[in-house]
């Protein structure tokens, strides 16, 4: 059985060919790279490396709960990503409050949400490439750096009454640029932290971490705004990404450390986009791209500024209750659900699970749209949340398993241009379809048409684990 796919007949590359020689169909890139082998052997290793408890590459045991915390650096930088995140949230809760009573512009919102996205589907396979070739920690410095400075120039612009339109547009692309950048870079640093056995607990825990400052950020955005003023709240938020850029002049980690024999080649943007082809061979990363970008795609970013109608069509009590309770649980559902999954362990990062996590997913925003009952769409948001942090942390590590470890950036970058950069879709899946036919049909349809796109990757999974079964099985014909 293939522990990377959880399906009986379809072998791994590890299990077909020695690691010198990994076959071309079940490798991105057709290579004796021993790192690649190690990848792909380590996801071969089964529940062992899903539950976090085999051996690294080094032959260290990790604990199978909560395994990367036992890594002091790998735990400050969750900390420091935690804290960025947070600031990225109130930089946005600060400067669309700013951005509304300036211009009361429905459009520039739109442009708020789609710049923050599109960069990631632009330019998340060149970005991963950077992190391929460069240090990791100057990649995530440069981007965090970009972050202050867009939070320092909110403020200026904010104090001396120069805001117009083009300049609140620059400042949101490049914002949406710097966390088009800080992302590849972060998960090669994750997997240089703990190596091959803990990054399951590693890639989770930090997705947790992420949605922890996702929750937060609204939260103490709010209290900035009403407790300093815009202004003072944006010049402080500058200080709130500065933990973790600190911690990366301080970590001798780069992301490449243990893959220090794999030549590091330069990419051009053209030459990035060329492992979208070799990642096509690879029927595991193929599907877990794919289901990255089925979710973003039909649901993503689009839940949450929706959330507001549902809240007046399904809240009892108070609208403003309801939706506060409502937002709340959407955040609330990836931090319980990441926790959960460590404390259990019962999960293991193959397809098979990260098809059923979609499912759910998929049913229970589906469940969401339909329903009038406030508790129960309250109940189908947590668990959309548990679900969506298991598909999203489960794909992310069988990426970065099976990449090859001189292009895990730029496969990396692929995962995140599906994953991330689709989010921009979702405006049009569910908020353009919305004001036509009403957001709960179109959120509805949405869920639906998640559902049936994910059960078309599971048999198209299946069809090619037999395919790739069927020479192995004649080679060990005897002659």
């Amino acid at each position: 059985m293939c522990a990377a796919c959880g399906v009986s007949s379809h072998l791994s590359a590890g299990e077909l060919d020695p690691p010198s020689a990994p076959s071309p169909q079940r490798a991105p890139e057709p290579s004796s790279d021993p790192a690649a082998a190690t990848a792909a052997q380590a996801v071969a290793a089964g529940g062992a490396v899903a539950a976090g408890g085999a051996a690294d590459a080094d032959g260290a045991g990790v604990p199978a709960k909560f395994a990367a915390l036992r890594n002091k650096e790998c735990r400050t930088y969750l900390v420091g990503g935690m804290l960025s995140m947070m600031a990225d949230n109130i930089e946005h809760v600060l400067t669309y409050w700013v951005l509304w009573q300036e211009f009361h512009s429905p459009a520039l919102a739109g442009f708020a949400v789609i710049s923050h996205w599109v960069p990631f589907l632009v330019f998340s396979v060149y970005f991963g490439g950077l992190a391929d070739r460069y240090d990791c920690r100057r990649v995530i410095q440069v981007a965090q750096g970009m972050f202050m400075a867009v939070s320092a120039a909110w403020g200026v612009l904010f104090v001396t009454g120069t805001l117009t339109v083009p300049a609140a547009c620059l400042l949101l692309v490049v914002h949406g640029m710097a966390g088009s950048l800080w992302s590849p870079a972060e998960q090669l640093m994750l997997h240089d932290f703990v190596g091959n056995a803990a990054l399951p607990s590693a890639v989770r825990l930090n997705a947790t971490a992420r949605s922890l400052g996702i929750l937060c950020g609204p939260v103490v955005g709010a209290g900035l705004l009403l407790g300093l003023g815009s202004t003072a709240g944006i010049f402080v938020n500058v200080a709130i990404y500065l933990p973790l850029t600190l911690f990366l002049f301080r970590t001798k980690v780069t992301g490449h450390s243990r893959d220090e024999a794999v030549a590091r080649t330069r990419v051009t943007f053209v030459q990035a986009l060329r492992v979208l082809p070799e990642v096509s061979r690879n029927p595991t990363i193929l599907a877990m791209i794919l289901l990255g970008g089925l979710g973003s795609f039909f649901i993503g970013a689009s839940l949450q500024s929706a959330m507001p109608i549902f809240a007046h069509d399904d809240g009892a009590g108070s609208a403003g209750t309801a939706y506060s309770v409502l937002l709340f649980a959407n955040g609330a559902g990836g931090v319980v659900g990441g926790l959960l999954l460590e404390v259990t362990g019962r999960l293991r990062p193959t397809v098979r699970t990260a098809v059923v996590s979609t499912f759910v997913y998929g049913g229970s925003m589906l469940a969401f749209a339909v329903t009038r009952n406030y508790p129960f769409a309250v109940l189908m948001l947590l668990v959309g949340g548990v679900a969506n942090l298991a598909s999203m942390s489960i794909g992310q590590t069988l990426v970065q398993l099976l990449a090859p470890a001189g292009k895990r950036g730029q496969v990396v970058g692929v995962y995140g241009m599906s994953a991330s950069g689709l989010r921009a879709g979702s405006g049009f899946t569910v908020g353009l379809l919305g004001s036509a036919i009403g957001v709960h049909w179109s959120l509805g349809l949405s869920s639906a048409a998640l559902v049936v796109c994910t059960a078309l990757v599971m048999a198209w999974t299946v069809r090619a684990a037999a395919r790739t079964r069927e020479p192995a099985e004649a080679a060990a014909q005897p002659a």
